[in-house]
């Protein structure tokens, strides 16, 4: 957003620099008096510097009298005639709906009764109960302190790893 805003900022400056008549090229193109400049100085020591050739000037040339216009008689403009009442529509004439036909009636037969079926009474028997179980102790695990691993000066170590906290 800020670089569009930027672009946009850019654009109008430059825009109003092109439509003010005080640009550095307006200025060169107004001082016609002027002599050409001398060769400025060269910039790399052994290479001549190029001189600018000047800007020519462009004579100014009269230009011959603008003709006169001559004033031309119109005609008057014919008056808009008024415009009376608007005519009625006369009313569509619609055909008359047709009749939707009659459904007959229809005699459906009653609707049968569904049986009731008593549901069977199941008794469950009682739920066994779980006899309590308590667990021995777990046992300690010794700790054992393993001899330090042999270094084969060729082979490498598989793991560097810390030891373990305690």
């Amino acid at each position: 957003m800020a670089s569009a805003s930027g672009l946009f900022a850019t654009a109008l400056v430059m825009a109003l620099l092109m439509l003010s008549g005080t640009s550095h090229a307006a200025r060169r193109l107004a001082d016609d008096d002027t002599a050409p400049a001398a060769a400025p100085a060269a910039i790399v020591p052994g290479i001549p510097a190029v001189p600018k050739p000047p800007v020519p000037t462009v004579p100014a040339v009269a230009l011959p009298p603008m003709p006169t216009v001559p004033a031309v008689a119109l005609p008057p403009m014919p008056a808009v005639p008024a415009v009376g009442a608007v005519p009625a529509i006369p009313a569509a004439t619609v055909p008359p709906m047709p009749a939707v036909p009659a459904v007959p009636a229809a005699t459906l037969p009653p609707m049968p009764a569904v049986p009731t079926v008593p549901a069977p009474k199941v008794t469950l028997p009682p739920m066994p109960t779980v006899p309590k179980v308590t667990l021995p102790p777990m046992p300690v695990v010794p700790k054992v302190t393993l001899p330090p691993m042999p270094s084969i000066p060729s082979v490498p170590m598989p793991f560097l790893a810390p030891p373990p906290s305690a």
